[in-house]
């Protein structure tokens, strides 16, 4: 049965509210085939580029930007001579394109957030990233009308949650963080003391992998199948 006091939903938005990382991996596939290394196959230039990646967000955070420079890094490391015009133009052609597109949003978000909206909740945008990039997309989503305030972070930390919390005065035991990310959005937010929801996706990024955690005392988790489902719910 639906809660009936009003609450909080902060939201995740890649691959929560719309496709994301099933475009990067497919500009990865074609990046791996690119590059053609002679002495390591498709699986292990994929781990390497993992770690590029881990560095780089150190760097340079999150976004496309800093997905090509992993892209760039990678490739000079692995194939040790220079990126050719050709690949720097296929890279940072990617950047733009992720970062100006037209997003595909998930099957019944609009319809399900319309019905958290005349339920009487909260809504708000909570995601981590480039700001520029991020805003972006929560205005070309067209998704924007329903939340009442965005929060763009650099990275979803417990503080990061506890701070927005004390932002805006939510009541933490109303509160819950709704996303697909156990490691940004899940555990973060109930080591931060709010209730969290679930939203599995398959093409979940691989650095976002991570258990999900046992509730702590006072908190409450919940997993559904689809981002529909939070009408069961709330």
């Amino acid at each position: 049965m639906p809660l009936s006091t009003p609450q909080t939903l902060l939201i995740d938005c890649d691959d929560t509210l719309w496709e994301n990382n099933i475009y990067f991996e497919r500009t990865i596939a074609d990046f791996i085939e690119r590059l053609n290394h002679q002495h390591m196959n498709a699986q292990e230039v994929r781990l390497f580029l993992n770690e590029v990646e881990r560095e780089t967000i150190i760097e340079r955070g999150y976004g496309s930007h800093s997905f090509a420079h992993s892209l760039v890094t990678c490739f000079e490391r692995l194939a040790q001579q220079p990126v050719t015009a050709e690949l720097h133009e296929f890279i940072w052609g990617f950047a733009h394109r992720v970062s100006t597109s037209a997003l595909e949003i998930i099957a019944g978000v609009p319809e399900t957030l319309d019905y958290l909206n005349r339920r009487g909740h909260h809504l708000v945008v909570m995601t981590k990233g480039n700001i520029t990039e991020q805003s972006g997309k929560v205005e070309r989503s067209g998704l924007k009308e329903y939340f009442a305030a965005v929060e763009i972070v650099t990275e979803k930390s417990a503080p990061a949650y506890r701070e927005v919390v004390a932002k805006y005065q939510f009541e933490p035991a109303t509160t819950w963080m709704v996303g697909n990310s156990p490691k940004s959005d899940i555990n973060p937010a109930m080591a931060a003391g709010i209730n969290a929801v679930f939203v599995p996706h398959d093409m979940t990024w691989i650095l976002e992998h991570e258990s999900v955690n046992p509730a702590p005392e006072g908190v409450r988790l919940l997993q559904v199948e689809r981002f529909v489902d939070l009408q069961q719910h709330f």
